[in-house]
């Protein structure tokens, strides 16, 4: 299979103190792939160091064979790349519909956007019936959907999505899984950085688990989730956060 992301030992630091230690991975086309690992372990940094926010000392960054290891944040995302971000982030004060367009802002043709939004409609019925709502009126749930339609609105060839489940309510979280696996299956690569380990390797072809910076266990999700050193290292952990 072809990587479609690729890290090669990339060294992130906050105040001249490493956080991501040399980490080596790759996220083949057409995929999902989760990365795993408690709070303080370094996913969010390695999100980060992707899209150019907190850029690496050291290593490269390769997508769809081209290094974007120095390119500015704005370029990275026009390269195809998209992020849903940790804890949604929507505009409270915007509707839903036009929190959506936000995240069609460089597209130029306005049929190409309706035809963005209808796709998107067809994901999350809900947001259709609620498109005219200021979206800080809208449930936790209702809110990862839009985050997560926002994202869809550029097209990406690879989805960045942080926590999606985290401070979901249970009925949202299988909901946000299963929407996940939708996405994949209209052709968008996904690198999915969770806590939920079961649900996360359910929907996953590949994973990789985190701990204190560095990549401790990668294999297939179903190799990774029958694996018990993988769940002893996952446990292991440290608290903290990154």
């Amino acid at each position: 299979m072809t990587a479609q992301l690729l890290i090669e030992e990339i060294y992130t630091a906050y105040d001249k103190a490493d956080v991501l230690g040399g980490i080596s991975l790759r996220v083949e086309a057409g995929t999902i792939t989760c990365l795993m690992g408690s709070n303080g372990s370094g996913k969010t940094t390695l999100i980060r160091s992707i899209l150019a926010l907190t850029p690496p000392r050291r290593g490269r960054i390769i997508f769809d064979g081209a290094d974007i290891t120095n390119l500015p944040t704005h370029r990275i995302v026009n390269a195809g790349i998209a992020c849903i971000p940790e804890g949604r982030k929507v505009f409270p004060k915007l509707t839903v519909e036009e929190n959506l367009h936000v995240g069609a802002f460089t597209e130029k043709s306005q049929k190409i956007i309706r035809q963005r939004l209808a796709n998107v409609y067809e994901i999350f019925p809900r947001l259709l019936e609620r498109r005219t709502q200021h979206a800080g009126l809208m449930s936790g749930g209702e809110q990862a959907m839009i985050s997560i339609g926002r994202g869809l609105m550029c097209a990406p060839k690879l989805l960045l999505i942080d926590e999606p489940s985290l401070g979901l309510a249970p009925q949202f979280v299988s909901e946000c899984f299963r929407v996940i696996q939708l996405i994949k299956e209209q052709g968008v690569t996904i690198f999915l950085v969770e806590q939920n380990v079961h649900q996360s390797l359910d929907i996953s072809d590949y994973g990789y688990v985190l701990s204190q910076g560095q990549v401790v266990a990668s294999g297939t999700a179903k190799k990774l989730i029958s694996d018990p050193e993988v769940r002893q290292a996952y446990f292991g952990e440290s608290s903290g956060s990154q």
